[in-house]
């Protein structure tokens, strides 16, 4: 797919620092406390988090530069491994992508709630509001990239703001409304690197959402340049407020307190700018957090469209408005995927531990591609694509946190672990199935 419409530097940052920062830091901070035995359990997670959100970023980046296509992030697994690994993981990815997004959501109304608290608020009422957002954003869509650029710029100033206003809570008078010491402490007993390993579930899950950015590929201006750049400059971003996020988290409330809390940032709101304070941040963090919403909408429909240029969906999922090369079908399917997940979905922390196992698969299996893709594009070496520093320790450090975490998963929930497999396997059986279409002239000749 090669669009007119291409994203300039500043635009594509905003989308890497939206793809990453959706409800995560609003919620899962609270996951990570409970599930962290000391407070240096939790900061530890959350440093490492960062060192390996870089070493994630500068390894996409490369891969994007070498392999810069719309969709690369599917792509990737069919060149370097085989097109059914391609398709069943991407499958996953697509559902853990699609129930991130109706959880992201469901936790956004449930702020949003908070301004009408004599109401009775049931399941079914946030489902409603949630899918009225996935609509309005997927109506933004269809008017085109350029369209959903601006809405995404805007959106992401908001949500910047809300964690400025979060970072900012540090320097004013506070009161805890429940001291630490009071609290009980729910933490299960454990050891100090297995508390650590369930603690960077929750941190992964916060920090994810840059490998996305591959999906863009071509569709970057200068992808060669920018990608790297805008990758590098979103993650340093989300860094730095990350971590003062939850510096401020752990001075106002406490860290026994956070442990307790599911809407963590209007208890720090309420603990010091009062009710009202804590309802008029609530408002806007709902209108921020629709970025998560967009960035997904413009992210996935570009996995489907790779997908069936390969052959593995039907070709209609490749069908573009010829006016401004939206891919109306596919970001309808993934719309109504993520509506009906919505209405099905478990709360927050059910599905959490099963969207991190699944992108675990997506995440070390995408990020090995570089050791063969810089054997088969030597070609492009001195071109001026982007090479990463300090290669291959940054990929190996990378994959080894990832696989450390989706074995603490195996460990903590079993039977998340068997589904996510199960599931994984079953899609390999549907493309042996219904595969007609062999590889491409470029994939076998990369």
């Amino acid at each position: 797919m090669q669009g007119k419409q291409q994203l300039n530097l500043f635009s594509f940052t905003m989308i890497v620092v939206g793809l990453v920062i959706g409800m995560g830091i609003f919620r899962t901070a609270a996951t990570s406390a409970r599930d962290a035995i000391t407070p240096s359990v939790y900061f530890t997670a959350w440093i490492l988090g960062g060192i390996i959100a870089f070493c994630g970023a500068l390894t996409y980046a490369e891969i994007g530069s070498r392999y810069p296509v719309t969709g690369g992030y599917y792509k990737i697994f069919s060149v370097a491994y085989h097109p059914s690994i391609a398709f069943a993981i991407n499958c996953i990815i697509l559902i853990s992508n699609a129930a991130s997004l109706s959880g992201v959501a469901l936790i956004g109304s449930g702020y949003i709630t908070k301004l009408f608290p004599g109401h009775t608020w049931t399941d079914i009422d946030k489902a409603i509001i949630s899918a009225g957002a996935i609509l309005v954003f997927y109506g933004i869509n269809l008017m085109g990239l350029r369209m959903s650029a601006r809405a995404q710029n805007i959106l992401m100033l908001i949500k910047i703001g809300m964690i400025v206003v979060l970072i900012a809570a540090l320097f004013f008078p506070y009161h805890q409304a429940v001291t630490a010491s009071v609290m009980a402490d729910s933490t299960p007993h454990m050891s100090w690197i297995q508390s650590l390993g369930i603690s960077l579930i929750a941190v992964s899950f916060t920090y994810g959402g840059y490998q996305q950015t591959i999906n863009f590929g071509n569709e970057i201006n200068k992808p060669a340049q920018n990608m790297p750049r805008g990758i590098f400059m979103g993650i340093t971003i989300i860094i730095v407020l990350y971590l003062l996020v939850n510096l401020s988290y752990y001075r106002v409330i406490g860290f026994h307190q956070m442990k307790h809390e599911t809407e963590i940032a209007y208890v720090l709101i309420q603990n010091v700018f009062g009710i009202r304070g804590a309802e008029i941040f609530s408002f806007f963090l709902f209108v921020g957090v629709l970025s998560y919403v967009n960035a997904l909408l413009l992210s996935n429909p570009r996995v489907m469209y790779a997908m069936s240029d390969e052959g593995s969906l039907p070709k209609v999922f490749a069908a573009q408005n010829k006016k401004n090369q939206v891919l109306t079908v596919s970001l309808t399917v993934f719309a109504a995927m993520c509506i009906l997940i919505l209405f099905f979905a478990q709360t927050f922390e059910r599905i959490l531990n099963f969207t991190i196992f699944l992108d675990s698969f997506g995440m070390v299996g995408s990020s090995a591609t570089i050791f063969i893709l810089r054997r088969k594009t030597k070609h492009l070496d001195n071109t001026g694509i982007y090479k990463m520093k300090l290669y291959p320790l940054l990929p190996i450090i990378f994959i080894a946190a990832y696989v450390f975490v989706c074995g603490s998963i195996i460990i903590h929930t079993p039977q998340t672990a068997l589904v996510g497999i199960s599931v994984l396997a079953a899609f390999m059986v549907i493309y042996f199935i219904f595969r007609k279409k062999p590889l491409s002239k470029q994939e076998k000749n990369i």
